[in-house]
């Protein structure tokens, strides 16, 4: 089971090391760019679970009213040195601090993985919720459902926990 005081603390603890091992290119970067050309002119998108803001949500303000939005305040902290122009807000995904309606999109890369089993639908219904009608939301996680932990996360000695639901779970709760 995913505690998120435990997550929280672990990105606090750890954020320049996780800046530092996170990986800047690949895959998800095509798909990003894939999904800001879909985007209307001045769309307004949301990073839940922006980390230190690289490179997800700086790629999205180069084109986007870019929000971040992060349990970690250490992670927002590098977020506003890396995105200068981003609005950032410390919240829990499961209860997003934002008027219905509020965004053309919503992007949440590997931030799912920290919610609890039994928060991940209200965490979609909160994306639903915030997104304008029409809206597009794009997420990633892992394929096969998986739970776990790691008291030494990165060698840090710092404790991290995950639960993936797996892309057939996934898509259930869409």
């Amino acid at each position: 089971m995913v505690d998120k005081d435990v997550v929280r603390r672990g990105y606090d603890a750890l954020a320049e090391t996780y800046a530092a091992d996170r990986g800047r290119e690949g895959r998800g970067r095509a798909i990003l760019a894939r999904f800001r050309r879909s985007l209307p002119e001045s769309a307004r998108v949301l990073d839940a679970g922006c980390g230190q803001g690289a490179p997800v949500l700086r790629d999205l303000s180069a084109s986007a009213t870019a929000t971040g939005l992060d349990v970690s305040r250490t992670q927002l902290e590098l977020a506003a040195e890396s995105v200068p122009d981003a609005s950032l807000v410390q919240g829990d995904v499961a209860a997003l601090p934002f008027r219905a309606d509020s965004f053309d999109a919503v992007t949440a890369y590997h931030s799912l993985i920290h919610v609890p089993r039994d928060q991940r639908r209200r965490v979609l219904e909160e994306f639903a919720r915030v997104l304008v009608d029409g809206g597009r939301l794009l997420l990633s996680e892992g394929t096969d459902e998986w739970a776990g932990t790691n008291p030494d996360w990165l060698d840090t000695g710092v404790e991290m926990q995950w639960y993936i639901a797996g892309a057939a779970r996934t898509r259930e709760h869409l």
